[in-house]
């Protein structure tokens, strides 16, 4: 009997052609495993396509709302921005993949794994931790890093090979941005992104929105509802994580928000130059600080700003499956016990803009707050709290001046 590999099958040219060359190089069974993490019609077609190519079997697998509540929303409550501008779409999904992928591998007995990532990105890294933290005896085949048999090194050269074997599916070699879609944002590479002196070319790269220029001229609001810090209605519906962000995705691609142009640091060593879509993660990410600013002490807030910074390249760094995403998540959990309320927002031209926050957990109050004096403020307070708090200072400047009048 044939030994077995899973295949992370899209449907696309790189993929379809892997699975003759799987057969080929390796003489496996192929399985075929699409994991639909939120990328719509993409799915469409793809049990025919996989059968044609030569594939065995083809799992389907929804993580829709398992990425959507297990995945995104930890990086959420923990504020979780690599390099203070990517919202971590497409590193968010890659552990879910890699753990599902190992599920299918372990029902059909494959003795591997194989992936389409490339040599030089950031998801072979995510990929090969995420399998090797569930499933350390699974063998790993990344194609893209076995030059001296993979050997294809263009779209053309991979329609040839498919076309050699058998394969007769509409793929062109048309010249197109590399993109990666989920739930939570779509990634755009290539073409005049690959020179950061180039403006993006907007009206023909844009897929979940519009431009804040081609924005309606009206504002919209919108509001969310948190329990615990997990929103669970959007506009006094209740919805499941997975319909919010849905919703607040065609809502902030109406209004031109959530793009991101970024020269990002991959892991491997190299700067990348992309465009990000995320129009319902940015506003349910401004929701979410917006509803934390209300209900967090200061101490919290500003380790928390670490822990997310942490986390986010921990996320990015494909080191999901690790005892320190979990301390760092655990922190995180005991953060949103308070994160309650309601959040309502204004969507205007690529921009967010708050309108009205409240929480039964509030921490602010307004007599305090005021100029008029409160009963747990005394102004004369404030007078041996700033001798206190500036003692230091004083310390130092009489040290000066005595040191400088020796």
């Amino acid at each position: 009997m044939k030994e077995k590999v899973v295949l992370a099958y899209s449907g696309g040219l790189d993929t379809t052609a892997i699975i003759p060359w799987l057969k080929e190089h390796f003489d496996y069974d192929v399985i075929c495993c699409c994991i639909n993490c939120g990328q719509g019609n993409e799915l469409e077609g793809l049990e025919e396509r996989a059968k044609l190519s030569g594939a065995t079997k083809l799992y389907i697998e929804d993580l829709v709302d398992d990425f959507a509540e297990n995945y995104i929303m930890p990086c959420v409550q923990a504020g979780a921005v690599y390099e203070h501008k990517y919202l971590l779409g497409t590193s968010m999904a890659r552990p879910a993949i890699a753990k599902c992928l190992v599920e299918v591998a372990r029902k059909e007995g494959a003795t591997a794994i194989c992936h389409g990532a490339t040599g030089k990105g950031n998801d072979q890294i995510r990929f090969d931790l995420g399998i090797k933290a569930l499933a350390p005896d699974m063998k790993i085949i990344a194609p893209w890093r076995m030059t001296e048999i993979w050997g294809m090194k263009s779209r053309q050269d991979e329609i040839d090979y498919c076309h050699a074997h058998g394969i007769d599916l509409p793929f062109s070699n048309d010249s197109s941005y590399s993109r990666d879609r989920n739930l939570w944002h779509i990634s755009h590479e290539g073409l005049e992104l690959e020179d950061p002196a180039n403006e993006p070319n907007y009206d023909h790269l844009l897929v979940l929105g519009v431009t804040p220029q081609r924005a309606p001229d009206e504002a919209q609001y919108l509001t969310l509802t948190f329990e615990k810090g997990i929103p669970t209605a959007l506009d006094h519906k209740p919805m499941k994580v997975s319909e919010i962000i849905a919703g607040l995705n065609t809502l902030g691609g109406k209004h031109g928000i959530g793009i991101v142009d970024i020269v990002e640091n991959r892991v491997v060593g190299m700067k990348s130059r992309g465009v990000y879509e995320t129009p319902g993660g940015t506003i349910l990410m401004e929701a979410h600080q917006q509803l934390e600013e209300l209900v967090l002490d200061r101490a919290t807030i500003e380790m928390k700003k670490d822990i997310g910074n942490k986390l986010a390249q921990v996320v990015y760094e494909g080191k999901w499956f690790t005892p320190l995403r979990e301390a760092l998540q655990a922190f995180v959990d005991v953060t949103q016990r308070h994160v309650t309320g309601e959040v309502k927002l204004k969507l205007y031209k690529g921009n967010v803009i708050k309108a009205g926050t409240t929480s039964p957990y509030s921490l602010y109050s307004e007599s305090l707050a005021s100029f008029t004096t409160g009963e747990l403020y005394d102004h004369h307070d404030a007078e041996g709290f700033i001798t206190l708090f500036g003692l230091p200072l004083k310390v130092r400047a009489l040290m000066l001046s005595q040191a400088e009048g020796k």
